[in-house]
């Protein structure tokens, strides 16, 4: 009897699907790219949510440290490049490893390829530049074959906005 009502206690857990965005910039330069992460980031945490921001390498991550005290000029974002010993009251994390568990709301991805951990988090935003097209369809594909919801905008003059 008691095991019937145990059963009747459990409530339906309902499962998180990803969501994946895919931002194609009309820039071909690099330095773009993050302005434009740099962006998504700001809209993200100001939204209330946790952002780790995955770059290629460790010196991408110290050159979008740096970007991100000044850029955009008029906003400022609270930012650090993780220490994967210990978690940062800072809405947005840097690093080009993967990051430690429980910052999982946003997933900025600058690398060339899809991370292994991208599905523990709410949403994934991938950041395309104009000459990365090729890169970017493989990506695009990967999430596609395998049912994650995906949205696309395409973006030209985004920095006047």
């Amino acid at each position: 009897m008691w095991q019937a009502q145990y059963v009747n206690h459990i409530q339906p857990t309902r499962l998180r699907v990803t969501r994946i965005d895919f931002y194609l910039i009309a820039d071909v330069d690099a330095a773009a790219k993050l302005r434009f992460a740099c962006r998504v980031a700001y809209r993200a945490a100001v939204s209330g949510n946790k952002v780790h921001i995955l770059t290629s390498t460790e010196e991408q991550s110290i050159e979008l440290d740096g970007l991100m005290w000044s850029y955009p000029p008029e906003m400022f974002l609270p930012h650090a490049i993780m220490n994967n010993e210990s978690d940062s009251p800072v809405p947005v994390l840097i690093n080009w490893k993967e990051p430690i568990p429980g910052r999982d709301d946003v997933l900025i991805n600058l690398g060339e390829t899809v991370p292994d951990f991208f599905g523990r988090f709410e949403r994934v935003t991938e950041i395309v530049s104009a000459n990365e097209k090729d890169a970017g369809r493989l990506r695009y594909k990967y999430y596609r074959d395998r049912g994650y919801p995906l949205f696309h905008h395409e973006l030209d003059n985004w920095e006047e906005k």
